[in-house]
């Protein structure tokens, strides 16, 4: 597949099973035993799993919506700069629903075999996120400023 070919299916990703909440989208994009070298803590292994992390989102920030900000591809592997926002309404990893609206930057590697994504590497702006919940102070404030 071509390098403008495999941007879409990872593009996909982000814009239909993601923004869309289209889950049935993961079955048609990814390959069953996606390899996923940043997993989320006690992650399952595989198609599964993916979905899995996505569902906990979109309980916690039921409005999630992701957007691809640009893309480069080589070979049968697409970097995606993206950015994804949410209003956190669920408990998210222990944390009760603060109200706030969170936005998270992120790199995302993506290898892409015969139509289906199967590898992911993730970069993300989880500090900023924590920080905009109010769970870690920003950067000079006490942690009894920490907003809520």
């Amino acid at each position: 597949m071509s390098a403008e070919e495999n941007k879409a299916i990872v593009r996909r990703l982000y814009e239909e099973a993601i923004s869309q909440n289209k889950p049935e989208v993961f079955d048609e994009i990814m390959s069953p035993d996606i390899i996923d070298h940043a997993p989320f803590p006690e992650q399952a292994p595989g198609l599964e799993g993916f979905k899995g992390v996505f569902a906990l989102l979109l309980s916690a920030f039921p409005d999630y919506q992701s957007t691809v900000e640009e893309q480069v591809a080589e070979g049968d592997k697409v970097v995606t700069r993206f950015s994804s926002q949410g209003i956190h309404q669920g408990e998210f990893m222990g944390i009760a629903p603060t109200g706030n609206r969170v936005r998270v930057t992120g790199i995302d590697i993506d290898r892409v075999v015969e139509g289906k994504i199967v590898e992911h590497w993730s970069e993300a702006d989880l500090l900023g996120m924590m920080q905009q919940l109010g769970v870690i102070p920003e950067p000079g404030q006490s942690e009894d400023a920490a907003p809520t």
